[in-house]
């Protein structure tokens, strides 16, 4: 295997106003930006793509859904893919994949063929970043990996600020199909720096990739999730849906069966075990299930339910991200003051209160009290994704770390997708029941209190945690 003791590689820099840049990390950023740029761009313009291919803007809870399954799905093999065939080529394979994911995407003129195309994106990006951190972890020396890894935190950060209003402006002025025409020559840039720039990290002895539970996982995971998220009626009937619902949950309980016996199991299930990865993964779970509705509701909510335009929408919706932004370097000082189980049960409360003043925005509430509100709900939920992704690792061994890594990755893209699948069945059922033969303002009221009470249904595991849990992460204890 790879000497951790060998000396790593010196890469180049660049001047930035007069400070020199790592150009490792900003290659991998990039790619990080155009990832998380991407999925906040599709969802400011979803009702305008709709439009186009003469579908229920609900129906495309499928594109956002088939994307999230696809990352999944391929993220647990995404390391052993960089160590079999070595990092520069699996960065670089997964940067085109995603470029012509993102062609296909722009060329779609079905709903189907919009689905299948996102599902192919999130491929290369399931395969992109994962790799791209590797990277930078195996080449870089201990005392420069803060720095390294600090440039990452940059792109995630702002590309869920610039997305929405840049969905939003291209929607409006020009058309939804060059929001993925844009990632074609950043994906050519950055595969030619990776080419010259990012290097051959490869194991030189592999463990065998588990290819029965890779195969359980992924037929199983993609059929129960699509199966959730078509029986509103959309692409497939009903009892279409059902089939797929029953035969993925068949077959993941078969992998269940195979993650028992296996010597190593693609998803370790043992880890729930431990007290704090179940609470963090699995209460988290059912939080990011519930918050996972928002960035589908709130456009669908803005321009269907208020009339507001895309641009409108995505300058609106951006204070969100703003907010988490801002939480990021408060959070470390509130959990050092109450810890880890007191900031996690009293702000799931509040978070889940904050959707639920999200419901009494009406068309005539002024956009200075919107964008405080959803604001200030942005640093309540960045505060609370914070805690629960710090608190899953708290009592990991560090040998188990990247299968904990793995495990924690793929439950919070499912319980995205499990969040839109949510948030669209409660908008129609609230649709259906109150008569409306098109979506109002009151439809997405009912479905943003229906999310809130799936986040506050987290506080069932958070509850259960002990006083001092993740105290020596916080610093709590020695206070």
């Amino acid at each position: 295997m790879t000497d951790p003791s060998a000396p790593k590689a010196d890469f180049p820099e660049f001047r930035f106003f007069g400070r020199m840049v790592p150009l490792l990390p900003v290659i991998v950023a990039s790619a990080l930006f155009m990832e998380n740029m991407d999925s906040t761009v599709i969802a400011t313009s979803l009702p305008v793509i709709a439009r186009d291919l003469l579908e229920d803007p609900v129906a495309l809870k499928l594109a956002l859904t088939s994307y999230l399954v696809s990352l999944a799905i391929f993220i647990p093999v995404s390391g052993w893919m960089s160590d079999r065939f070595g990092s520069k080529t699996v960065f670089q394979t997964a940067m085109g994949v995603f470029m012509f994911g993102s062609m296909l995407c722009a060329f779609s003129s079905t709903l189907g063929g919009f689905v299948a195309a996102r599902f192919v994106q999130g491929m290369g990006g399931a395969m992109m970043i994962p790799v791209g951190r590797l990277v930078i972890l195996r080449s870089t020396e201990k005392a420069e990996l803060v720095r390294m890894m600090s440039y990452l935190t940059i792109p995630a950060l702002l590309g869920p600020v610039i997305g929405p209003p840049l969905g939003g402006f291209i929607s409006t002025y020009f058309h939804w199909r060059w929001i993925f025409f844009i990632n074609v020559p950043i994906s050519i840039l950055g595969m030619y720096m990776a080419y010259k720039h990012v290097p051959q990290v490869k194991e030189a002895d592999v463990r065998a990739l588990d290819v029965r539970g890779f195969v359980l996982s992924a037929f199983g995971l993609a059929l129960l999730m699509m199966g959730f998220a078509t029986l509103g009626r959309h692409l497939v009937s009903t009892p279409v849906a059902f089939g797929c619902v029953a035969a993925g949950a068949i077959i993941m309980a078969l992998y269940l069966h195979h993650a028992k016996r296996a010597p190593h199991p693609l998803l370790q299930l043992s880890l729930f075990r431990t007290a704090t990865f179940r609470a963090g993964v699995v209460g988290g779970f059912f939080f990011r299930a519930g918050i996972g509705a928002i960035p589908f509701l709130l456009p669908l909510m803005m321009q269907l339910g208020f009339g507001l335009t895309p641009f409108q929408s995505g300058t609106l919706t951006c204070a969100t991200a703003i907010g988490a932004l801002g939480m990021k370097t408060a959070a470390a000082s509130i959990l050092k003051r109450w810890g880890f189980r007191q900031v996690l049960i009293w702000n799931a409360v509040f978070v889940s209160l904050s959707l639920a003043v999200i419901a009494m925005f009406q068309p005539t509430t002024p956009h200075l009290l919107m964008m405080a509100i959803l604001l200030f709900g942005g640093c309540l939920r960045s505060l609370q994704f914070t805690s629960l992704n710090t608190l899953a690792y708290a009592d990991i061994d560090p040998p188990q770390m990247s299968q904990a890594t793995g495990l924690a990755s793929v439950t919070q893209q499912l319980a995205a997708g499990m969040g839109v699948t949510i948030g669209a069945a409660c908008l129609q059922s609230a649709q259906h029941f109150m008569g409306h033969p098109v979506l109002m303002a009151v439809d997405f009221s009912i479905a943003f209190v229906c999310i809130g009470l799936v986040a506050l249904s987290s506080l069932f595991w958070l509850l259960r945690l002990p006083p001092d849990a993740g105290a020596t992460l916080s610093g709590k204890a020695a206070a």
